[in-house]
Protein backbone atom coordinates (compact mmCIF):
# COMPACT_ATOMS: atom_id res chain seq x y z
CA UNK A 1 0.00 0.00 0.00
CA UNK A 2 1.80 3.10 -0.82
CA UNK A 3 1.16 6.52 0.82
CA UNK A 4 -1.12 8.12 -1.69
CA UNK A 5 -3.12 5.56 -0.87
CA UNK A 6 -2.92 5.67 2.50
CA UNK A 7 -3.79 9.55 3.14
CA UNK A 8 -7.15 8.97 0.54
CA UNK A 9 -8.16 5.80 2.55
CA UNK A 10 -10.52 8.08 4.33
CA UNK A 11 -12.21 9.29 0.68
CA UNK A 12 -12.17 5.67 -0.56
CA UNK A 13 -14.27 3.90 2.24
CA UNK A 14 -17.61 4.88 3.46
CA UNK A 15 -18.48 5.83 7.42
CA UNK A 16 -20.02 2.64 8.36
CA UNK A 17 -16.59 0.79 6.50
CA UNK A 18 -14.43 3.25 8.30
CA UNK A 19 -16.06 2.52 11.28
CA UNK A 20 -15.94 -1.34 10.58
CA UNK A 21 -12.20 -0.91 10.33
CA UNK A 22 -12.10 0.58 13.49
CA UNK A 23 -13.44 -1.86 15.54
CA UNK A 24 -11.65 -4.93 13.48
CA UNK A 25 -8.87 -2.79 14.86
CA UNK A 26 -10.07 -3.67 18.47
CA UNK A 27 -10.67 -7.40 18.34
CA UNK A 28 -14.31 -7.18 17.53
CA UNK A 29 -15.52 -10.41 15.76
CA UNK A 30 -17.99 -10.17 12.66
CA UNK A 31 -20.81 -11.05 15.23
CA UNK A 32 -19.45 -8.45 18.00
CA UNK A 33 -19.90 -6.07 15.31
CA UNK A 34 -23.02 -7.00 13.73
CA UNK A 35 -24.32 -6.70 17.20
CA UNK A 36 -22.87 -3.49 18.62
CA UNK A 37 -24.23 -1.55 14.89
CA UNK A 38 -27.36 -3.75 15.20
CA UNK A 39 -27.11 -4.91 11.59
CA UNK A 40 -26.61 -8.59 9.90
CA UNK A 41 -23.26 -10.40 10.23
CA UNK A 42 -24.06 -11.16 6.49
CA UNK A 43 -23.73 -7.37 6.06
CA UNK A 44 -20.56 -6.67 8.14
CA UNK A 45 -19.02 -10.06 6.03
CA UNK A 46 -19.95 -7.70 3.28
CA UNK A 47 -18.28 -4.53 4.35
CA UNK A 48 -14.97 -6.25 5.21
CA UNK A 49 -14.75 -7.99 1.73
CA UNK A 50 -15.44 -4.37 0.33
CA UNK A 51 -13.18 -2.54 2.99
CA UNK A 52 -10.59 -5.36 1.60
CA UNK A 53 -11.17 -5.47 -1.70
CA UNK A 54 -11.28 -1.14 -1.66
CA UNK A 55 -7.88 -0.91 -0.30
CA UNK A 56 -6.11 -3.89 -1.77
CA UNK A 57 -4.42 -5.23 2.07
CA UNK A 58 -4.78 -9.04 1.94
CA UNK A 59 -5.03 -9.60 5.47
CA UNK A 60 -5.94 -7.89 9.13
CA UNK A 61 -2.55 -6.82 9.87
CA UNK A 62 -2.08 -5.38 6.59
CA UNK A 63 -5.71 -3.65 7.85
CA UNK A 64 -4.23 -2.25 10.82
CA UNK A 65 -1.28 -1.26 9.21
CA UNK A 66 -3.15 0.80 6.80
CA UNK A 67 -5.23 2.06 9.56
CA UNK A 68 -2.15 3.57 11.68
CA UNK A 69 -1.13 4.60 8.77
CA UNK A 70 -3.95 6.56 7.67
CA UNK A 71 -4.67 7.76 11.06
CA UNK A 72 -7.79 6.27 11.61
CA UNK A 73 -6.13 4.97 14.82
CA UNK A 74 -3.48 5.27 16.72
CA UNK A 75 -0.58 2.71 17.95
Amino acid sequence: MNTKTCAKVIDILSRREVEIVKLITQEYSNEDIATYLAISKRTVETHRKNIFKKTKVKSVVGLVMLAIKSKLISA
